[in-house]
């Protein structure tokens, strides 16, 4: 029987699916890599609690699997495969969806370039930048906004080097009235500095900034802006880009959180990304506007001329 949503509650999760290791512990749940019985096939657990008062699944979760179903049918966001119910130890119910599985992340894919010293070949930076824009350019295009993308959360197949966006828990569609974020979960490294200053009305743009921020470090092997505290956060960008003030960026003074801060010129983008060609440097600086309007959009970064060497029907 399905459930609204396409949950299914007939095969409990732990009939179907044997636990081999955690592999990781996501903002909502632990994520365990398990075989699937009746195949062999490897897959990955995510368990995610459901509040205790609900009764049965409650409506954000179902609306979430079926934006999670929806957004599968890219190739480059990570593939849901099913939804399945259990009971952990204290007989509360508890949900696991299972992904399919995949080997690595760009965290570990960037660490492990950066301990043998070498740098990531510029091919297979365009070829990773360029799959990451193209699925979050479909996401944006089924107005869904991810507002945590990090390399953290960019899986990765590291022979193909296939990459899928993954962590979309966090997705909220913006196709209804753009509704007032707290902006207390994205990672800080790569959080827009609209979000650090306190705007509640943002977009499609919060997600380039953080594709900016991810293009560098991929160039680089360091993340590009480094703070400990929304305030730093906010220093580290402005020593680079310049302090913004209103002719640079209108309305940036009447944001919550703006106060008088010391005053930067802005510096070429290629002093923190200097092996980086011109058309790279281009697209990096488009990615980093700070008028959360004039930020590239993921669909044009695509036609950009730094991915024109590239074979892009390959990916």
């Amino acid at each position: 029987m399905e459930k609204a949503g396409g949950v299914r509650a007939v095969v409990s999760a732990m009939d179907a699916y044997e636990k081999l290791e955690k592999v990781g512990e996501g903002t909502y749940g632990k994520v365990y890599k398990a075989k699937e019985k009746a195949t062999g096939k490897i897959v990955a657990l995510k368990k995610t609690r459901l509040h205790e008062d609900e009764e049965g699944v409650p409506p954000t979760t179902l609306r979430e699997v079926s934006i999670l179903r929806m957004l599968s049918r890219d190739p480059h966001v990570v593939r849901l495969i099913d939804v399945k119910q259990g009971q952990n130890k204290e007989g509360k119910t508890v949900l696991y969806l299972v992904f399919e599985y995949m080997e690595t992340d760009l965290k570990k894919f960037i660490r492990s370039f950066r301990q043998t010293g070498e740098n990531i070949p510029a091919r297979i930076v365009k070829s990773l930048m360029f799959q990451l824009c193209k699925g979050v350019a479909f996401c944006h295009g089924h107005g869904i906004l991810h507002r945590d993308l990090k390399p953290h959360n960019l899986l990765m197949d590291p022979k193909t080097l296939v990459l899928k966006i993954a962590d979309l828990g966090l997705a909220r569609s913006f196709t209804v009235p753009i509704k007032k974020y707290t902006h207390e979960i994205l990672t800080l490294w790569y959080r827009a500095p609209e979000v650090l200053l306190g705007s509640t009305h943002y977009s499609t743009a919060v997600d380039m900034w953080s594709v900016g921020c991810i293009f560098a470090e991929l160039v680089t092997k360091q993340a590009l802006f480094q703070g400990d505290s929304e305030l730093q956060q906010l220093l580290h960008i402005f020593k680079l880009l310049g302090t913004p003030n209103e002719e640079m960026w209108p309305g940036v003074s009447s944001l919550m959180h703006w106060h008088e801060y010391p005053q930067w010129r802005p510096k070429p983008v290629s002093t923190a990304v200097p092996n980086l060609d011109k058309d790279g440097l281009d697209l990096l600086s488009q990615m980093l506007q700070y008028e959360p309007s004039k930020r590239i959009s993921a669909k044009k970064a695509m036609e950009h001329p730094y991915f024109d060497d590239l074979n892009k029907d390959s990916l």
